[in-house]
């Protein structure tokens, strides 16, 4: 596939429960968000993953959008997909910076998120990074949401429980 390394991780395998992913699209120009939704789609899909989309107006929103998917609902990890042109002012570093920082408050808080936003200088920037063939943006934005919800599973505690426990021994003190 096309992109800027040849070192890809395999995607990860799941046994028992199949990965549920959402994908949060800015589709402010149709014909990008069209080939990011074919690559992250066919992604998610050869890892065995189901996945649902949500569109919104803008790149600006995606962060907030997940906030409350991962609060209110049962995905196991989330795919942000975007396309910002820099325009004549300052709102393209805006919306880059803070839709990044935000998605990245939202990684720290336990959201599994790969982030496919593309930040371009122009349309003929914008069509390369949204080619479906390649794994550098929003396809690999979804191996890497698959590969944070594979860590997360192989990292999850067992379930401690509170108060007394049946059979254990008295702590001194």
């Amino acid at each position: 596939m096309a992109g800027h390394s040849d070192n890809v991780l395999a995607l990860p395998s799941f046994e028992g429960d199949r990965p549920s992913v959402l994908i949060v699209i800015a589709p402010y120009y149709g014909a990008i968000a069209t080939q990011q939704l074919a690559s992250a789609r066919r992604v998610l899909e050869e890892a065995g993953a189901t996945h649902e989309t949500v569109e919104l107006p803008g790149s600006l929103e995606i962060p907030t959008a997940i906030g409350i998917a991962h609060r209110q609902a049962e995905f196991d990890g989330y795919v942000a997909l975007g396309c910002v042109i820099r325009g004549r002012t300052s709102h393209y570093d805006v919306v880059v910076g803070e839709s990044a920082r935000a998605l990245a408050t939202l990684g720290l808080g336990g959201a599994c998120i790969g982030n496919g936003i593309i930040t371009v200088e122009n349309m003929e920037q914008a069509e390369e990074r949204a080619d479906a063939d390649r794994l550098d943006t929003a396809g690999g934005a979804a191996a890497a949401a698959l590969h944070l919800i594979a860590l997360q599973r192989a990292m999850k505690k067992a379930p401690q429980g509170i108060g007394f426990k049946p059979g254990s021994a008295p702590r001194d003190g």
